[in-house]
């Protein structure tokens, strides 16, 4: 592997309004650096069985062979170009781990002393051996990237466990000879889901343990404009602690019937980081943006480093779907909204938040588009902005991109009628239907796009 082949990562986001690379050491089943204290990723799984593994494994070696460390080549790299570097380290698992302590195989975790010893070393050697800027713990890849660290059947009564690991953690990273390394953490989104992983965050904010947190999950990687943070922003500014608004990749993940995976375009990015700053956060993350970095991306790379960047751009807010599984580890979502049936006096709504001021006369079109399964051109479906019904504002018809036979994309050209900056609710109701048809209506999708012009925008009076 060329050295060129090895900076890539660093090289591709070099420029950009980047300022510190976020390294993922661990995908919990092994370590991408040679550890002294953990089994390097890899060498328990010759011979490879796909080409990623066998590609991962060759790279690393080769530069190994030249007495390189691949994680030192990362770091160096980055200080050359001018970002600060940390390390991030999966917890729920590692390679090597016995299985009867796996949460995944019913195992009890961090109660294991063994596991809890086991990570700390990691962390240890992470803040020593390498001339990081510091470590981000990664409590947020349960579901999805890696298993719990606790049994979600007992976690909630062990999470003094969590809290004394963080502590111990905390001290390692701060006290390490020379100059003192930082400690992140990524968490959930909502106080719910991080108490019932056995996290007490409200309490490592307060006890002031970390200095940044990333709220997050791998359960939901679709970008999320309205992500409920207040709550962590507020405590953690208390205690003068940072907190970074994530910027999902996604705009679709597949899951959706017909669809398949897209990535939120600059314009969608744009809205959730104006929205991220509106709620004060101190600076966004990001990850997974489609790859390799073309334009587009680094383009969303330059504009989210600076909030007066985002502030007139072109805007698409769009709102998340919901888990069909309830159940399932991920926060809640204002959509779908099902109409069983038409009923002129039941009202539905959905509620979202923008933070652009509609009577900026920069702004050239604002136009709300709303994508409802199997409405059909006979029905009285109304929609109303804050209250105030949309019937006299341009509306257009188009199929849906799915599936053109299941329903229809209504598009609201805002003339005379916009939104308001901050929270606005978007209201439904379905009157009535043509004779000899009883089925529901769906709300999947609610969107607002915002075009921002050079000068100017006469109205009509």
């Amino acid at each position: 592997m060329r050295m060129e082949d090895a900076w890539i990562p660093v090289d591709e986001v070099a420029g950009t309004g980047i300022d510190t690379f976020i390294y993922g050491v661990s995908r919990a089943d092994g370590l991408f650096y040679p550890s002294r204290v953990g089994l390097e990723w890899g060498s328990d799984r010759k011979p490879f069985q796909n080409a990623y593994e066998w590609r991962c494994w060759e790279n690393m070696q080769s530069l190994i062979a030249k007495d390189l460390d691949p994680l030192q080549v990362l770091i160096d790299r980055a200080h050359e170009k001018g970002m600060e570097f940390f390390s991030s380290l999966r917890l729920g698992a590692y390679g090597g781990m016995n299985p009867e302590h796996n949460v995944a195989e019913g195992g009890r975790g961090f109660v294991h002393t063994e596991v809890r010893d086991h990570q700390h070393a990691i962390i240890e050697e992470l803040a020593t051996r390498y001339d990081a800027e510091g470590i981000e713990l990664d409590f947020a890849a349960s579901p999805g990237g890696c298993p719990f660290c606790l049994n979600p059947d007992e976690a909630p009564e062990h999470a003094s466990l969590m809290t004394d690991f963080v502590r111990d953690a905390s001290a390692t990273v701060r006290g390490r000879p020379e100059q003192p390394g930082l400690l992140g953490a990524r968490v959930y989104p909502t106080v719910e889901l991080n108490q019932r992983a056995g996290l007490d965050v409200e309490t490592w904010l307060a006890k002031g343990y970390v200095d940044f947190v990333v709220p997050m999950a791998y359960s939901c990687f679709v970008l999320d404009a309205q992500m409920p943070i207040d709550w962590i922003v507020k405590a953690a500014h208390a205690n003068d602690i940072s907190v970074y608004g994530m910027l999902q990749p996604y705009y679709l993940d597949g899951r959706r019937p017909n669809t398949k995976v897209e990535h939120a375009t600059p314009q969608m990015m744009r809205a959730a980081a104006s929205n991220f700053w509106e709620a004060d956060v101190d600076g966004l993350y990001t990850w997974f943006m489609d790859w390799p970095l073309e334009d587009g991306e680094r383009r969303t790379l330059s504009f989210m480093g600076d909030p007066d960047l985002t502030r007139e751009g072109d805007k698409h807010y769009f709102l998340r779907q919901r888990p069909e599984n309830e159940e399932s580890y991920v926060y809640g979502a204002e959509l779908p909204v099902s109409i069983a049936a038409a009923d002129p006096a039941k009202s539905y709504e959905v509620e979202f938040s923008i933070n652009d001021d509609p009577k900026n006369d920069r702004i050239r079109r604002m136009i709300l588009k709303i994508n409802v399964a199997e409405l059909v051109s006979q029905d009285r479906f109304e929609v109303s902005l804050n209250g105030t019904s949309l019937s006299t504002e341009t509306c257009r018809r188009t199929p849906r991109w799915n599936n053109a036979y299941t329903g229809q994309w209504l598009e609201f050209d805002l003339d005379g009628l916009r939104p308001t900056k901050g929270t606005n609710k978007v209201q439904f109701v379905l009157h009535s239907r043509p004779d000899d048809f009883e089925g529901e209506i769906r709300v999947d999708d609610v969107e607002l796009i915002i075009e921002y012009g050079v000068f100017p925008t006469q109205k009509s009076s």
